[in-house]
């Protein structure tokens, strides 16, 4: 009705100026309620190709839709394992901070596989003391095997000296037994040795490689004794909080509750526009909203992102062909809009339904561009028109609560 006013202004007012005081024709005589069609005719016909058109070019330029929404996320409260409840920190919509415990699991097998996890790492503790006195007693070993090895051997010698002298003396019976003694002698002290190369190969290789697995099955244990406690991963207020004592949690199956940041749909507002206007949509744009949760109140706000992409065109792999005929209703433009000022959501529901205007301007491209006579009149009627656009979104912010509560039956 705006647009109509404003165009006969320019159309039905000069015809009926033009009928009144050059052709003379007066109302209630010449011109009635009956013949006012066909004496204005050639007004009311351009008044209503000019508003058409008015209209035309004020929701090209100036987009409007009032399918915006402050979205926010909500996040499932649930255990990284499945588990019995044995206690509860927080009640239905408590604020928590960040960090702070939601509930804690049964922990008994976790508790139970965290101190088999210390012994663990304390029986190879002991394992290193011991091998330590092995490496001891394989030294002593070492000694003895030595020494009778030396005494075996300088046996052997002082017989073949003196059957060197006297033949008689020693026999050859004798000196055979005497250097198998000396080879026995000899490999027990490679026996020892080894043995000590063992032991100490055991304590500078083996006993470490066993003490880090088992430390990594401590901290693998402690780390599921952790999952036993559901902490917040976000401040924010716990709503659908129903978790009693004894209940069963699976985090695939049944979740304990969800959480709201605090700050969730707080920081912007997203809107669906018409395909048509995505040539016009711009980052940058200035643009404004009501919304129902805050009447009378217009939010100064401004276009941040344009999504690239319709979501009703999106394909899922399924087994059977897409039909495009039933995408029958044609998807949004996303439209990501946020407050031109600090706090400008303050008081705004999240979730709340809102009006969005958004006003083309070309102000920097006249300041830049050269351009014709006649864009550069077109160019400033459109940046003219939005104020229409403005003045239809307060009376709409003005009408919205007689809208809903008086002739919508609330």
């Amino acid at each position: 009705m705006l647009e109509i006013a404003l165009c006969s202004l320019f159309t039905i007012l000069p015809d009926y100026l033009y009928r009144r005081y050059a052709q003379g024709k007066r109302i209630g005589y010449e011109i009635t309620q009956y013949s006012v069609w066909f004496e204005l005719r050639w007004g009311i016909t351009t008044c209503l190709m000019l508003a058409m058109l008015l209209i035309t070019i004020i929701f090209y330029h100036h987009p409007s839709t009032s399918s915006a929404t402050p979205f926010f996320r909500t996040i499932p409260i649930l255990p990284e394992t499945n588990g019995r409840v044995s206690e509860i920190f927080v009640q239905w919509r408590d604020e928590i901070e960040k960090g702070a415990p939601i509930f804690k699991l049964d922990s008994t097998k976790q508790q139970a596989d965290l101190e088999l996890a210390k012994r663990r790492i304390s029986e190879i503790d002991a394992q290193k003391v011991m091998t330590q006195a092995d490496i001891a007693a394989a030294e002593g070993q070492i000694q003895q095997a030595k020494g009778a090895y030396q005494q075996a051997l300088e046996e052997l010698n002082t017989k073949a000296e003196l059957r060197q002298r006297n033949a008689d003396v020693v026999t050859v019976r004798e000196i055979e037994r005497l250097q198998n003694a000396v080879d026995g002698r000899k490999g027990a002290v490679v026996a020892a040795e080894a043995a000590r190369q063992e032991a100490e190969t055991r304590i500078s290789t083996l006993l470490p490689a066993q003490r880090a697995s088992a430390e990594a099955a401590l901290v693998q244990a402690q780390v599921d004794l952790d999952k036993t406690t559901v902490y917040a991963g976000v401040s924010g207020r716990v709503e659908q909080f129903i978790l009693k004592v004894g209940d069963i949690v699976n985090p695939f199956m049944r979740p304990a509750g969800i959480l709201i940041p605090s700050d969730a749909g707080r920081q912007q507002l997203q809107a669906g526009f018409g395909q048509i206007e995505a040539q016009v949509m711009k980052v940058g744009m200035a643009a404004e909203a009501i919304c129902i949760s805050k009447p009378l109140t217009i939010i100064p706000m401004v276009v941040t992102g344009v999504q690239d992409y319709i979501a009703a065109g999106q394909v899922r792999a399924g087994e059977q062909l897409i039909e495009v005929q039933q995408v029958t209703k044609p998807g949004t433009l996303l439209v990501f809009l946020e407050p031109l000022y600090q706090d400008g959501l303050d008081g705004v529901t999240p979730g709340s339904s809102c009006i969005a205007n958004a006003y083309t301007s070309n102000h920097d491209r006249l300041e830049k561009e050269d351009v014709g006579a006649l864009t550069w009149l077109y160019l400033h009627m459109v940046d003219a028109v939005g104020v229409v656009h403005a003045i239809i979104l307060r009376a709409q912010a003005l009408m919205l609560p007689v809208r809903i509560l008086v002739l919508g039956g609330h």
